[in-house]
């Protein structure tokens, strides 16, 4: 139940920063893309990964932030992870070029074994970098993650972004 209301406040968080009007100067939702890849979690077997993402950058600005959703699933243990990243692209806007960031998250893990305690709820702390493919019509990456939590996790992803064109 507990976690059910966190992810619920996270929701209505995330909604509530969709919903409000950007002025000159302020990040806006520039895109929303998706991503999938190899996990590797501590103490299990890897695993297939994959997400979804909301982008909001500023204007002129190398920095996006990143509020998004992870989900990878290994014999019987699974995470639910909704997570908050910054990121810096080096390169203008509309170039091939890396990036950097870092950010926060919050790991709801399931255990499908019997017994009273089967799921566990984790903060984490998130490190990645990668390159940054855009075209006319979306943004390709290709990412690497480290995941700092009591579960640590490295893993390799790619995705894509589509951009609202504005």
């Amino acid at each position: 139940m507990k976690s059910l209301t966190v992810m619920g406040a996270l929701t209505l968080a995330l909604a509530a920063l969709v919903f409000v009007p950007s002025s000159a100067g302020a990040f806006a939702l520039s895109g929303i893309g998706g991503r999938m890849g190899g996990v590797d979690p501590d103490g299990a077997a890897g695993a297939v990964t994959v997400g979804g993402h909301l982008e909001f950058e500023e204007s002129g600005s190398r920095v996006h932030l990143q509020p998004g959703v992870m989900f990878w699933s290994t014999n019987g243990l699974s995470d639910v992870n909704p997570n908050f990243d910054l990121m810096y692209h080096f390169a203008p806007a509309g170039r091939v070029g890396p990036y950097v960031g870092a950010g926060a998250g919050m790991h709801f893990y399931s255990f499908d074994v019997p017994g009273p305690s089967n799921s566990n709820t984790d903060l984490g702390a998130d490190l990645f970098g990668g390159v940054l493919i855009p075209s006319s019509s979306l943004r390709l990456f290709v990412e690497g993650r480290l995941v700092a939590t009591d579960r640590s996790q490295a893993m390799i992803t790619g995705g894509v972004t589509l951009p609202f064109h504005h």
